[in-house]
C-alpha cells in the first residue's frame, strides 16, 4: 500500500487495498482472540496464570473491542 501511495496509484487503488489490509487485521485478532477465549473456557485457572490474571470477562473485553 505505501508503494502505492509512493507511487502515485489512484485512490480507489489505494483504498481499496487499505480496506483488504484492514479486513485481513479484523480476522486475525478475531481469531486470536477465539483461540484464547476456548483457553480460558477450557481451562480458567491455568489461563489466568499463563495469561497474568486475564479473566473471560477481560476477553470479552477485548472481543467486543475489535468491533
Amino acid at each position: 500500500m505505501i508503494t502505492a501511495v509512493e507511487s502515485g496509484d489512484g485512490c480507489r487503488d489505494v483504498v481499496t487495498q487499505l480496506a483488504a489490509v484492514s479486513i485481513a487485521l479484523d480476522r486475525a485478532g478475531f481469531s486470536v482472540v477465539s483461540s484464547a477465549m476456548q483457553f480460558c473456557i477450557t481451562d480458567p485457572e491455568r489461563a489466568a496464570e499463563i495469561e497474568d490474571g486475564l479473566t473471560v470477562d477481560e476477553l470479552e473485553k477485548l472481543f467486543l473491542s475489535l468491533s
